[in-house]
Order: structure tokens, then C-alpha cells, then sequence
């Protein structure tokens, strides 16, 4: 074996205590059994389901639809883009593949309700997105203040920048939607990911801070881990 994979099954046996690879870990990436994609189907719908229960949509989208977008979402091969660099053309090419008569904006705000936030998303501020994350906080702190009030505090945040209200309003709902992922643990985004992932070793040993939004949460933490 290479290097890279010695490194990778040293590091398997180093955390999982275990010598040897099971049939099922060595099963070839997306090898699902007939009943295991029946399984997920179902998985899928109780989630979608239970956030439309949950959580007032700002999507219109029906259920079918808005599984397809999470379905898409952790496709690598919609439009090239992963769940990280997710970008306007995709939400376009999802758009497309609807029953409803969609487009990239539909599917963005769908993404938005579904806490499918990308790292392209918050990049594309203008300024670091902890200064907009800030004044949404200090916003929705008090209950009243209705959504034009938020996009003001974040205009403000914004400066003198040249940015347009349907802009400002995009941002709002970015952070809105990582603020309402986190208040449940993550839990929607993960259970999609296990869901619908299959990935290698090392990426279910890696964690992308930027995408769970623990980067701001343990910013103050010291850690002393040694694996």
C-alpha cells in the first residue's frame, strides 16, 4: 500500500481500536441495497417533513421538490459544485430539475429554510461574516423587531458599501439560517450528510469548522487533544 494509505489505516486502527476492515467497510462508496435507498427515501421525507412542522418556510417549494434540493445539495455532480462550493449556478441547475416552475432565487431561499448553507454563501459578504452575524443577533434579540429592522443593522455593518436591500436581505437570511442550524446542534444538516453521504475515512475523521459554525463557538476554548 502507499503511504497515504498506510497513514489512513494507522489512523483507523488508532481510533477505532479495531485491526481489521469489515465488508462493509470496504464496500464501494454509494453501494446501497435496493432496501437501503428505500430506507433513506423514507429517512428523507420524515426530515423534510418535520422541519416544514417545525419551522415557518420562506420557500414555497412542495415536499417532493425540497428533497430534491437536499438530494442535490450533496451531489457532487450537480454543476460541479460540493456542499462547500456551492454557488448562484447551481441553485439555477436544481431550478431546472423541479416539478414546480422555480428559480436559483427559489432554491436558494429552499436551501435556507433547509439550514444548506455553503461556504460560498457566507464568502460572498463584503466584509468578515462574524460583522454580520453580530448585528442579526443583537436584532433578533428583541422579539419585535421586524425583518426591515434586522436588514438595517446590517446595513449599517456594512458601511458605506454600495449593497442593494435584495442583497442585504440574502446575507440576513445566510446567517439566519446558520443561526437556526445551531440552535439545534446541527441536527437537520448532519442527519442529511450521514444520510446522504458515503465519504472515506479521512473526511468522516476531519471537521470542517467552517461549515458546522464551530469556529466562532470555540474560538475562546483551549484544547489539549492528542489523537
Amino acid at each position: 500500500m502507499d503511504d497515504k494509505t498506510a497513514d489512513l489505516r494507522d489512523l483507523f486502527v488508532e481510533t477505532t481500536g479495531e485491526e481489521g476492515v469489515t465488508e462493509r467497510q470496504t464496500a464501494a462508496r454509494g453501494s446501497l441495497s435496493a432496501a437501503d435507498g428505500d430506507a433513506a427515501a423514507e429517512r428523507l421525507r420524515e426530515l423534510v417533513a418535520e422541519m416544514t412542522d417545525r419551522y415557518a418556510f420562506v420557500s414555497d417549494l412542495p415536499d417532493p421538490d425540497l428533497r430534491r434540493v437536499v438530494r442535490a445539495f450533496f451531489d457532487p455532480e450537480t454543476r460541479g459544485a460540493g456542499s462547500e462550493s456551492w454557488s448562484a449556478a447551481a441553485d439555477a441547475a436544481v431550478a431546472s430539475s423541479l416539478a414546480a416552475d422555480a428559480d436559483a432565487e427559489s432554491v436558494f431561499r429552499a436551501r435556507m429554510d433547509l439550514h444548506l448553507v455553503a461556504d460560498a454563501d457566507r464568502d460572498a459578504a463584503p466584509v468578515p461574516y462574524a460583522a454580520l452575524r453580530e448585528p442579526v443577533l443583537e436584532a433578533r434579540s428583541d422579539a419585535g423587531v421586524p425583518d426591515d429592522g434586522v436588514d438595517a443593522a446590517m446595513a449599517a455593518a456594512l458601511g458605506d458599501r454600495a449593497v442593494d436591500p435584495d442583497t442585504v436581505r440574502r446575507y440576513r437570511r445566510v446567517v439566519e439560517a446558520d443561526l437556526a442550524s445551531r440552535r439545534v446542534n446541527h441536527r437537520y444538516r448532519d442527519a442529511f450528510t450521514d444520510l446522504l453521504t458515503d465519504a472515506d475515512l479521512s473526511t468522516r475523521l476531519a471537521s470542517d469548522a467552517r461549515r458546522d459554525g464551530l469556529e466562532e463557538a470555540t474560538e475562546d476554548i483551549e484544547t489539549d487533544v492528542s489523537l
